[in-house]
């Protein structure tokens, strides 16, 4: 029966449905386990905001088309969002495993946060390898429809998004990175 239901996804995957993805939607969806069962990989690429966001340590502005060329784990949180604040760790570790010139994580701190509250929680939890970029009026994640915190999306190098988790998950788990490695490979 489960076979079944992958057929309509082997059929558009043929037809170039998700050309995104050089990996095939069924070999992503298979590594899902656990958390990873929340992400849900979009049929189509869905396009982004342009917004502008505010970098750390007043550094400027920056758009997620800065990171285009990188597949990017991108994190809507907040410091008052108690699930955000628990996976923010496992973010940082998934950065330091996995991060460079084609994969990084990138965390987004929407509504009212605190540059120095930011700083203090980045502080306490150890966390030195995740940006602590802001969109205090949230138009970003207005734009990209981000209803709750966490929310995690996963954009393609060319700045699309491929897939979105709602809630927190176990960003450092065996499937996680798993999935990440796979799109991260390809070329």
């Amino acid at each position: 029966m489960r076979l079944l239901r992958l057929i309509p996804l082997y059929i558009a995957l043929s037809l170039g449905a998700n050309a995104a993805l050089a990996v095939e939607l069924p070999e992503l969806e298979a590594m899902r386990v656990g958390d990873m069962k929340k992400l849900n990989f979009h049929s189509t690429p869905k396009e982004v905001s342009d917004k502008e966001f505010y970098l750390a340590d007043d550094a400027g502005v920056g758009t997620l088309a800065d990171y285009n060329g990188k597949i990017v784990l991108l994190n809507f949180w907040a410091t008052w969002c108690a699930p955000c604040r628990a996976e923010m760790p496992m973010l940082e570790e998934l950065q330091v495993e996995l991060g460079g010139d084609d994969f990084e994580v990138v965390t987004l701190a929407t509504g009212r946060n605190s540059p120095a509250g930011i700083v203090k929680f980045f502080d306490e939890a150890g966390i030195a390898n995740l940006p602590r970029h802001q969109d205090p009026k949230q138009a970003i994640a207005r734009e990209m429809a981000v209803l709750g915190l966490p929310i995690t999306v996963i954009l393609d190098r060319e700045g699309r998004e491929i897939a979105r988790l709602r809630g927190d998950a176990h960003w450092n788990s065996d499937s996680a990175k798993a999935i990440l490695s796979a799109l991260i490979a390809e070329q």
